[in-house]
């Protein structure tokens, strides 16, 4: 009976340190799996987070291949235009030089006949800011143009001078300056056989300015007023392009 009395006791303690430790392991257990939960809601945030920054990134890489395709086209118009203007200028080029092999030499433009008497060909001073315009001297060629319109201001050629300190204002990307030739060929010799062509420059620099509709309002207004010249025909091309 002694013997039984102690065995009780022993039991039951056996009991309550099982009891104890089957408590301990559930405690454990349990903060084992909040602890991954939340090891995993911290990695959703992450995940969530991680995939916000790289779709902003994605929408800004797109807007930006979107502004690039627009600067491509831009630059394949006005590709297209420089080359137009280097065509343009080795048929003029070459008309000059068979012009130069004969007695009377008239250059780029026949005058028109009410003028035709007043000058035999061109001066000196022109024909050297032209030749300095040929070889690419564009700076130097502005400035022996604008010296001849000084010297020259009721020349024959004063439209044609005009309009080339256009072209080199225009080839050297002073859009503004260009601008302000051209419009003055317009403005200052509406009757010259440059206006067409001024005006069709006024329109390509309008267009490389970004003013798209007023330089759509040049082209119509070439198309109108000079129906069947050349300046006509790329300006409905051009048109055609916007």
């Amino acid at each position: 009976m002694p013997s039984e009395g102690r065995i009780v006791p022993y039991l039951l303690l056996t009991v309550l340190l099982s009891g104890c430790a089957a408590n301990d392991l559930m405690v454990k257990r349990q903060a084992e799996s909040e602890a991954k939960i939340e090891f995993l809601v911290q990695s959703s945030k992450k995940a969530e987070q991680r995939h916000n920054e790289l779709a902003g990134l994605l929408q800004a890489q797109e807007e930006r291949l979107h502004v690039v395709s627009g600067e491509i086209k831009q630059l394949k118009n006005e590709t297209s235009d420089l080359q137009a203007s280097r065509d343009e200028l080795k048929v003029r080029v070459a008309s000059l030089a068979q012009k130069l092999q004969t007695p009377k030499v008239e250059i780029v433009n026949q005058p028109s006949s009410s003028k035709a008497a007043g000058e035999s060909g061109p001066p000196a001073e022109y024909l050297k800011s032209f030749g300095l315009y040929s070889a690419n001297n564009f700076s130097a060629a502005i400035a022996s143009f604008e010296s001849f319109l000084k010297n020259n201001p009721r020349s024959d050629y004063a439209a044609n001078a005009l309009y080339w300190i256009g072209e080199c204002h225009y080839t050297l990307s002073d859009l503004p300056r260009a601008k302000e030739a051209f419009l003055k060929v317009v403005d200052n010799y509406p009757k010259s056989s440059k206006t067409p062509d001024a005006l069709l420059k006024l329109g390509y620099t309008l267009s490389a300015m970004k003013e798209k509709e007023k330089a759509a309002v040049i082209f119509e207004k070439i198309i109108t007023s000079y129906p069947s010249s050349p300046a006509a025909i790329k300006a409905r091309e051009r048109l055609n392009t916007h």
